[in-house]
């Protein structure tokens, strides 16, 4: 019934919005992956070397980390469609100053300055689950992420033919250069230009563009519902004084993977020791004030003053357990695509053409598995179970990859690799279909804690991939990393992970009260809530 109205009312109400929501996401992603596909023509022009290029890489996901605290803060203070709106606004700036650069270092900074824009997936959870009632979040979610999601392989296939478009552009955006995918696209075509700056930059442009648009044609709730802000977004709320503790704990990780990024710059000199340990002391201090800022917010809870009603608690290890879902299916989707094409490529002897579209049907997939898990999560009748099943499927199927050699069946190896991106996207869909439903009034924050774990998660599998080559080559005899048993063991990393992970939702995953109710906790049956939100809290000795 949902997807069928999904297409026939799209022009109307909650539909509207998911559909305008969805592709806001979709442009977020198109502008932040816009440069991997130009990697080689920008390396080309700059006369970059590999290790240059993946520092550029590296910096386009380093503040993804932060920036998703801090938009899930400003999202719950200031509501979606402005967050939104002004993101993709934002946009532009760093896509300007990454097309009109001169230097490597200015490309840095511009992808640095991107990172935020990556961040643009939290804002549309809240929005998506303003509009819709519990017992639809899952689908709709899915239906967000996976389309959203399906921007970075739009931009893969497509960043290309744009630059070859804007080659006729007169002016400081035209630059010669010598491109494989011109004349395997456009035989005829018989100038070497590709105008990559005018692709980059037509993405932010487009991006702006939308930003306006958005802002005129949504609201951030139904007509008649009151929008429910936290008493302050400067940090998670808790509503226990052992939740305060656990979140303060849960807040490490996000440090710690930030200097993991600091120390993998100076294995490609873009730092030197000194210049890691002046971020590391930098990023101490940001943990420092992301701590007193969280103190600030539940002071009064931590001292005694004030006290919540059992109806407006929740259990911070809803939260911490969503991480760590996230970590192992997101994160390991970010990593496994960055090393499939050069996993098949070396497995099977393809060609990079060859592997590159087989290891792009992973992305591809996120069309359906991710609003799929949102799909089962709605009707199986248990978000926890379909957690736990979802993730089980996804360590199993990183196992059987771990397994996979050059004696395999080509299409039989393709076929694993679909079925296991089914699963870890489904469990993507799965996480955000529970999300919403934990504490709706910080969903924002709630969503961008998530979030932020996902990359943690990328960043940590793609080390220990790191870790396991340096290891490999130190072994072998010729100073050669023996890729097959890399690999092997990449993915069993991957697939324990997740079955542990799954174990832990077994015993520690709760199913959220109100999980398929026809409306939100505090809602009338009309749709429409109380001219005020309840109180969230109440002070010693007051009356109750």
């Amino acid at each position: 019934m949902f997807l069928t109205e999904l297409f026939t009312k799209a022009t109307q109400g909650r539909y509207r919005v998911l559909h305008l929501t969805w592709f806001a996401f979709f442009l977020t992603f198109v502008v932040w992956f816009n440069f991997p596909p130009l990697a080689t023509t920008i390396g080309q022009e700059f006369g970059l070397s590999p290790a240059q290029l993946g520092t550029i890489g590296l910096c386009n996901v380093a503040l993804t980390v932060p920036a998703r605290i801090i938009i899930g803060m400003l999202l719950d203070k200031y509501g979606p469609r402005l967050t939104y709106s002004l993101l993709l606004i934002y946009a532009a700036i760093p896509c300007f100053i990454f097309a009109t650069a001169q230097s490597f270092g200015q490309l840095v900074f511009g992808r640095l300055l991107m990172g935020l824009v990556g961040a643009g997936f939290v804002i549309g959870i809240r929005m998506t689950a303003e509009w819709f009632p519990p017992k639809e979040v899952g689908t709709a979610e899915g239906v967000y992420g996976g389309w959203g999601n399906f921007g970075s392989a739009f931009s893969a296939f497509t960043m290309v033919i744009f630059g070859l478009s804007m080659a006729f552009l007169p002016g400081a955006f035209q630059f010669p250069e010598a491109e494989g995918f011109r004349v395997l696209l456009f035989p005829s075509f018989q100038t070497d230009i590709l105008n990559w700056r005018a692709a980059i930059m037509g993405t932010g442009i487009v991006a702006a563009l939308y930003g306006v648009f958005y802002y005129f044609n949504v609201t951030d709730t139904p007509p008649g519902k009151v929008y429910q802000r936290p008493q302050s977004a400067r940090g998670i709320e808790v509503t226990s004084v052992r939740d305060f503790w656990f979140m303060m704990v849960m807040n490490i990780p996000l440090t710690v993977i930030l200097m993991v990024l600091a120390w993998r710059l100076t294995r490609v000199e873009f730092l030197t020791m000194t210049g890691m340990w002046i971020a590391i002391a930098l990023l101490v201090g940001l943990f420092l004030f992301q701590a007193y800022n969280c103190w600030a917010v539940n002071k009064d809870l931590l001292n005694g003053t004030k006290r919540y009603p059992p109806e407006d608690r929740y259990k911070f290890k809803q939260v911490a357990i969503l991480d760590l879902t996230y970590i192992v299916n997101f994160g390991s989707e970010l990593a496994v695509v960055t090393m499939l094409p050069s996993f098949f490529e070396g497995t099977f002897g393809l060609d990079k053409a060859t592997a590159g579209t087989i290891a792009a049907c992973y992305a591809f997939m996120n069309l359906m598995s991710r609003p799929g898990g949102g799909l089962i999560s709605d009707r199986l009748g248990s978000r926890k179970w379909t957690m736990v099943v979802l993730t089980v499927g996804m360590g199993i199927g990183y196992l059987m990859m771990s397994q996979v050699n050059s004696n395999w069946w080509l299409p039989a190896a393709v076929l694993l690799t679909m079925a296991c991106s089914f699963f870890v996207q489904a469990a993507e869909g799965s996480t955000f279909a529970i999300v919403p439903l934990v504490k709706r009034r910080i969903t924002g924050q709630i969503a961008g804690n998530v979030g932020a774990y996902g990359n943690v998660g990328a960043v940590a599998y793609l080390t220990i991939r790191l870790l396991l080559v340096d290891a490999s080559t130190a072994a072998s005899a010729d100073g050669v990393a023996n890729m097959a048993a890399v690999n092997a063991g990449f993915f069993q990393v991957l697939g324990v992970a997740g079955l542990i992970v799954a174990f832990l939702c077994i015993f520690f995953l709760e199913e959220p009260q109100g999980s398929f109710a026809e409306f939100h906790e505090g809602e009338h049956p009309d749709g429409v809530v109380p001219t005020a939100a309840p109180a969230p809290a109440q002070f010693i000795g007051e009356e109750v």
